[in-house]
């Protein structure tokens, strides 16, 4: 399993929904890039932490600074 932190690089508004760089995740996921299955993990990371709609704010992989922290 590969970990990732993924942080936000910019603030984002985007259908009422507010995207800042505070918000952090770090996720598992099976994969080398956390993108792999329509980024299920991250969505549900953002959700659970945030209460952050992903596909609501119509994010990217674009959108993010990925950085792969199993490897540290």
């Amino acid at each position: 399993m590969n970990t990732f932190k993924i942080t936000p690089k910019k603030e984002r508004r985007v259908n009422g929904i507010l995207l800042t760089p505070e918000m952090t995740v770090t996720i598992k996921v099976p994969s080398s890039t956390p993108f792999y299955n329509g980024a299920k993990e991250l969505k549900d990371a953002l959700m659970k932490q945030y209460g952050f709609d992903y596909e609501k704010a119509n994010c990217s992989a674009n959108d993010f600074i990925i950085k792969n922290v199993s490897e540290e």
